[in-house]
Order: structure tokens, then C-alpha cells, then sequence
């Protein structure tokens, strides 16, 4: 049986200007689907590595999802999201303005932000260097939305571009490929797809 990671993206935070973006933790919107998940993990039933960003939020998403599956959590500091500490938190129209610039000038920094292509080679090595040594079961990674665009833009094997992204709603959202072929196997799927017989 094909053995498949899994890239989680966290779901809804609680925006604080006063903190840095990777501390902030997540809303009790985001912990409510976090929960849910956890008390009925469908599809991740099978996993036995849950491998997390360090940032607050994402550890949060991880900690409750692994202690549900009886496994340690791996944190990978390196997962984080894309480094925009040059500008620290913009207002969201701001940030969205910025977030298109960076999609669609992937060799460019962006107001100080780290450049798309420097982001999707870091994230890809994280995935291929977890993944290098074998594991029983499936993987589960979780981690941010640009990051886990540009994961899956290089898996898929198009260019960088914002079209890929898991969309609005707040995050929360995931998609799934062969640990074997590192094909993904669909798009970006909301978490609750996870309790469900979607595979």
C-alpha cells in the first residue's frame, strides 16, 4: 500500500499587531477546528510522523493532531512561512497587495521579504530531507499557506504563482501526495475533508 504525507496548513489565528506574525497563536475559531479534527482523525489514522514549523500557530495545529495519533511531534524550524519580518504585520489589504508581488516576481524580494524561489527551495528541502530516511505509515506536515503553495507548485511542477494558493477562508486547509512518487494527488481540500471518506 503507497505510503502519502499530507501538508496541513493551520487554520484561523488571532491577528495581535502588537506581537511578531510567528507568535501569534490560533483563534478559538482555528482551535474549535483543530479540536474537531483531533477527536475524529478519518484519513490520518494511518500516520505516524506529525512533523511541524516551529511558529506558534503551527505547533498549535500539531501538538492536539499528534496527541490524538500517539506520536511525537517533529519540529522543523525551517518550515516556517515565508520571512517577512522586514515589514513585520501589514493591514490585511496591505499584505495582499504585497503576498500578489511576491507570487508573481518569485526571483525578487518584496519589501525586504524573502523571495519566493529562496522560500520554495527551503520548504522543498525541508520535505525531502523528513522524508529521505523512510517511515512506516503516513507523514503529516504542517505548516503555512505561502510555503505549502510553493510545496505544491514544485510537486506539481508549475511555476510560482498565486493561483495555487489554498485561498481565502483563513487556512485550515490541506493537500495530499505519494510519498514514493511526490506527486500531489489533488488540490488544496478544507481539514474537515480529513474526517470524511475523501481520499
Amino acid at each position: 500500500m503507497s505510503r502519502i504525507a499530507r501538508y496541513l496548513t493551520h487554520p484561523q489565528v488571532l491577528i495581535d499587531p502588537a506581537r511578531e506574525v510567528p507568535s501569534w497563536s490560533l483563534s478559538d475559531v482555528g482551535r474549535a477546528r483543530v479540536s474537531a479534527l483531533a477527536s475524529r482523525p478519518g484519513l490520518l489514522s494511518e500516520t505516524r510522523r506529525v512533523i511541524s514549523s516551529d511558529e506558534t500557530k503551527a505547533l498549535e495545529t500539531a501538538c492536539p493532531l499528534a496527541r490524538a495519533l500517539g506520536v511525537e511531534v517533529e519540529v522543523r524550524p525551517r518550515m516556517h512561512e515565508n520571512d517577512r519580518s522586514a515589514t513585520g504585520f501589514l493591514p490585511p489589504h496591505e499584505f495582499e497587495k504585497v503576498a500578489d508581488e511576491f507570487f508573481a516576481n518569485p526571483s525578487r524580494s518584496v519589501r525586504g521579504w524573502e523571495t519566493a524561489e529562496d522560500a520554495q527551495k527551503r520548504i522543498v528541502d525541508e520535505v525531502d530531507t523528513c522524508l529521505r530516511g523512510g517511515t512506516d505509515g503516513d507523514v503529516l506536515f504542517v505548516g503555512h499557506g505561502g510555503v505549502g503553495t510553493l510545496l505544491f507548485c514544485a510537486l506539481s511542477g508549475n511555476r510560482i504563482d498565486r493561483r495555487f494558493d489554498q485561498g481565502p477562508g483563513g487556512g485550515g486547509c490541506w493537500f495530499a501526495f505519494g510519498i514514493e512518487h511526490r506527486k500531489p494527488t489533488h488540490g488544496w481540500q478544507p481539514m474537515e475533508m480529513l474526517t470524511s471518506a475523501f481520499a
